[in-house]
């Protein structure tokens, strides 16, 4: 279900490409990529929008790696609640997801190979 959502930034978001993804018992590694390298980043793209809620052309908002991990953490959210009531998946106490993320700004191709590594094999560990 994770990874469903994941993959489905890219509909959502025309200049987010989702990368690498691992799923953990409790938490996960993954990879967003925004594309349009016109944006800044403070502010949401400039000439393209996107159809999570609060992004618009241009608009001065939250940064859209929050906006987007927003919408991600909703709708997980949401369809962890559908399968808790569907299909007898354990509730959870709370929240889901932790209220922060840890995010890491990847500047050269060398640096995000060893990203993707990590990603691939942090299960092995």
């Amino acid at each position: 279900m994770i990874k469903r959502w994941w993959l489905e930034l890219a509909n959502k978001c025309p200049y987010v490409e989702s990368g690498q993804i691992i799923v953990m018992p409790n938490h996960f590694h993954g990879i967003v990529r925004i594309t349009d390298i016109e944006a800044d980043l403070r502010v949401c793209p400039s000439q393209k929008t996107c159809d999570i809620e609060g992004i618009d052309a241009g608009g001065h908002m939250s940064a859209p790696l929050a906006r987007i991990l927003r919408w991600f953490k909703t709708m997980t959210t949401d369809d962890y609640i559908l399968g808790v009531k569907t299909m007898g998946w354990p509730r959870f106490e709370g929240r889901l997801w932790q209220r922060n993320y840890y995010e890491h700004v990847v500047r050269d191709e060398p640096k995000l190979d060893a990203l993707r590594h990590y990603i691939i094999y942090n299960p092995s560990k």
